[in-house]
């Protein structure tokens, strides 16, 4: 087929490549334009622009479809599909209708679950059991269109980043399909029930919330890694949790219970077992206790106002995971972030 292609981020070149790979002609690859990136700010291309650069495909960066002469140029393609693939730009209703088959979505979740910009986070933050990538016909609606395809995976224990990757390696497969049969694979509307929304990650929402159960702090642990990457702070220093197990322990919410970095939520705890302290590389637990110290009876992220009045009143107390309860020096109180 004579297609266009539009992404953007990392997400969207696997797709690139097995639509290459399968022998379709790519006319034009659509991208958003360079932003700056890294420590000088340098003007860098997405992912997907700089594959196309590589596979020596026309690359076009507008910074809006919405004019006519972008929608002219795009039409002036006579491409039988545009694939579609975290874009990141609006496509009005011109450049949906140009393609001879339309525009078709790679969409990363079981629609009409999760529409929107961030379906993987979202899923695994409300502790979906699993979740997919589906082929779409776009329409104006956000997320709205028929489906023609779906593929199913556990979520498991992933990451984000692990779900992301086999999303793409799942939804160009998908793709490749589709386009080898599309009669054979007929838009079928979306339920009309079970529709949720997938709004956009907040760096905010990376906090971990030790007022959540354990098992929701695990999620948050998953849920922003990589990126924003779930943090507390300690004594000013911001550490990233890249991954936690969840421990059978009690105690106040946000208050290390030993010296093994055991923190209790609402109900039972959690251990980081790979952790990065702001400027450092990540490293296993062990590792990091052997430099860094964050004893028994601190509290971490917790404001003062969210405190137990007894807390506030009075010296710290802490479970030390069976149950039991101690009192915090008062080096250790000292270290208390609020």
């Amino acid at each position: 087929m004579r297609l266009i292609f539009m992404g953007t981020p990392d997400f969207a070149v696997p797709t690139l490549n097995a639509l290459v790979d399968a022998g379709h002609d790519v006319v034009a690859v659509y991208s958003q334009p360079p932003r700056p990136a890294n420590r000088g700010k340098k003007l860098t291309p997405s992912a997907v622009h700089a594959r196309a650069v590589e596979l020596g495909l026309e690359v076009r960066t507008p910074v809006s479809l919405k004019g006519a002469d972008e929608q002219a140029a795009f039409s002036a393609l006579d491409a039988d599909a545009a694939i579609v693939a975290a874009y990141g730009l609006l496509l009005p209703q011109p450049i949906l209708d140009a393609p001879k088959y339309g525009c078709l979505n790679v969409h990363g979740s079981l629609l009409p679950r999760w529409r929107g910009a961030a379906p993987v986070q979202r899923a695994i933050l409300a502790g979906d059991a699993e979740t997919g990538v589906m082929v779409m016909q776009m329409e104006a609606g956000l997320d709205t269109g028929p489906v023609r395809a779906t593929a199913r995976t556990p979520i498991d224990r992933k990451t984000a980043g692990e779900l992301t990757d086999e999303l793409a390696r799942l939804g160009a497969k998908l793709m490749v399909d589709v386009l080898a049969d599309i009669d054979n694979h007929p838009a079928v509307a979306q339920p009309e029930e079970g529709v949720t929304y997938a709004r956009k990650i907040e760096k905010s929402e990376a906090r971990l919330d030790f007022n959540q159960s354990a098992v929701a702090v695990e999620r948050q642990v998953r849920a922003f890694n990589p990126v924003p990457g779930a943090f507390f702070e300690y004594q000013g220093e911001r550490y990233r949790v890249l991954a936690a197990d969840i421990v059978e322990a009690g105690g106040t919410s946000g208050i290390t219970i030993d010296d093994e970095l055991v923190i209790a939520c609402a109900t039972a705890a959690i251990r980081p077992t790979i952790i990065q302290r702001a400027g450092k590389p990540a490293m296993p637990l062990p590792d990091f206790l052997r430099g860094n110290k964050i004893p028994a009876g601190n509290v971490l992220l917790l404001p003062v106002s969210t405190l137990p009045s007894n807390l506030m009143a009075r010296p710290l107390w802490a479970g030390n995971g069976r149950g039991m309860a101690r009192r915090c020096s008062s080096r250790s109180r000292k270290r208390l972030a609020v």
